[in-house]
C-alpha cells in the first residue's frame, strides 16, 4: 500500500451511506482517488482475506466491480447465488451471519428487502456491505459523487437534479449528496417522492455542509440551471408488476434532449444503469456527449475497493 495513502476511520459496516460523516466520505474520496491513480501499490492490500457475495438479485457492475476489485487487492472472492432461495428460507440469516463470520473477513449483499442487511449486520462479527437493498443503494450514490467531483473539481454547492422515482438510489444520492456539500433538486410525480424521513436526516447533514435539499413535481423547475441530471429506472427489480401504471406517471419525466437543454450548458448526464432507453432516457442523451454513465460505471471499481481497504484493511 502507498506510504502516502490517506487512511480512512473505520465503520462496522456500511448499510445506508449514513454511517460515514462528511470527512470520512472525503477521506474516502482522496484514498479511491489514490487507488486509481496507483492500484499497483495496493495489490497486496489484502491478501489473504476473503469476501462472501451474496446476491439474491442478478447483477454486472456491482458483481464484475467488486469481485475484480476485491481480487486485484490481493484477495478471494465466494459467491453465493441467493437468486432461487432468499436468504433466511433454508437457513436462518443470524446463522448465515455467524457462520459466514468464522470463515470470511466480509460480507457483501445484493437483497430485496433492508431488513435482510440489518439482520445480517447484527450477527455478523465482521464488515457487511449493502451491494442494493429496496432501501438504499450506497455504493452508486457515493460513487456517483466521487466522478462528479473528477468532472467538475468540487463538490461544493454542485446543483445535482434527481427526476423519476424516489427509490433507493435516490435516498442514497439524498445522504451522500448532503455529506459533500451539494444542491440536490429532487423531482418526482406525486406518490413517488422519496421517503420524508431519508429527506428530513440528508437535511440535517446539509445544513453542516452549507448544501441544500429542494423537493419538485416539476422536472422542468428541478432541472433548470442544474451542472448534472440524473435518472433511474421507473420500475426497479420486484415492481414489475407497476410498469405499465408507472410508465403512464412518469412518461413526462423522461430525460430528453428537451429537458436537458434546460440545465447548465456544461451539464452532464447520469444513470446507475441498467437503462430502459425509450423509457427514462432516449438514446440521444445517453449516447450524447453529455452522458458520463460509462465513468460512473467504472469509478464504482475504484471506490468500492476503497470502501473494502476502508472496513477489511
Amino acid at each position: 500500500m502507498s506510504a502516502i495513502a490517506p487512511t480512512v476511520e473505520a465503520a462496522n459496516h456500511l448499510l445506508t451511506g449514513a454511517e460515514w460523516g462528511p470527512a470520512q466520505v472525503r477521506d474516502l474520496y482522496h484514498l479511491a482517488a489514490d487507488i486509481k491513480a496507483q492500484p499497483d501499490q495496493y495489490r497486496g492490500a489484502l491478501s489473504g482475506r476473503f469476501l462472501a457475495l451474496i446476491f439474491e438479485k442478478p447483477s454486472l457492475r456491482t458483481r464484475v466491480t467488486f469481485e475484480v476489485g476485491f481480487q486485484s487487492l490481493g484477495g478471494s472472492v465466494v459467491f453465493m447465488d441467493q437468486s432461487a432461495t432468499r436468504l433466511g428460507e433454508r437457513e436462518s440469516i443470524p446463522d448465515v451471519a455467524r457462520s459466514l463470520s468464522r470463515w470470511v473477513q466480509g460480507i457483501v449483499a445484493r437483497v430485496f428487502e433492508h431488513k435482510t442487511l440489518d439482520e445480517l449486520a447484527a450477527y455478523a462479527s465482521i464488515p457487511v456491505i449493502n451491494a442494493l437493498s429496496d432501501r438504499f443503494h450506497p455504493c452508486q450514490a457515493i460513487s456517483d459523487f466521487f466522478t462528479l467531483e473528477e468532472h467538475f473539481g468540487s463538490l461544493r454547492g454542485l446543483k445535482l437534479a434527481y427526476v423519476g422515482d424516489g427509490n433507493n438510489v435516490c435516498h442514497s444520492l439524498l445522504l451522500a449528496g448532503a455529506r459533500v456539500g451539494a444542491h440536490l433538486r429532487i423531482a418526482t410525480p406525486a406518490g413517488y417522492a422519496p421517503d420524508p424521513q431519508i429527506v428530513a436526516d440528508a437535511r440535517r447533514t446539509a445544513r453542516e455542509t452549507r448544501g441544500k435539499i429542494e423537493m419538485f413535481r416539476s422536472p422542468q423547475e428541478a432541472v433548470a440551471g442544474v451542472q448534472a441530471v440524473y435518472t433511474d429506472v421507473w420500475a426497479s427489480m420486484g415492481q414489475e408488476l407497476e410498469t405499465e401504471e408507472r410508465t403512464a406517471k412518469f412518461a413526462l419525466y423522461q430525460v430528453n434532449d428537451e429537458l436537458m437543454s434546460l440545465a447548465a450548458p456544461d451539464a452532464v448526464f447520469l444513470h446507475c444503469l441498467p437503462a430502459h432507453r425509450g423509457a427514462e432516457v432516449t438514446d440521444a442523451v445517453m449516447d450524447g456527449p453529455r452522458s458520463i454513465v460509462f465513468d460512473q460505471a467504472e469509478n464504482r471499481l475504484h471506490v468500492q475497493k476503497a470502501i473494502l481497504v476502508n472496513l477489511l484493511g
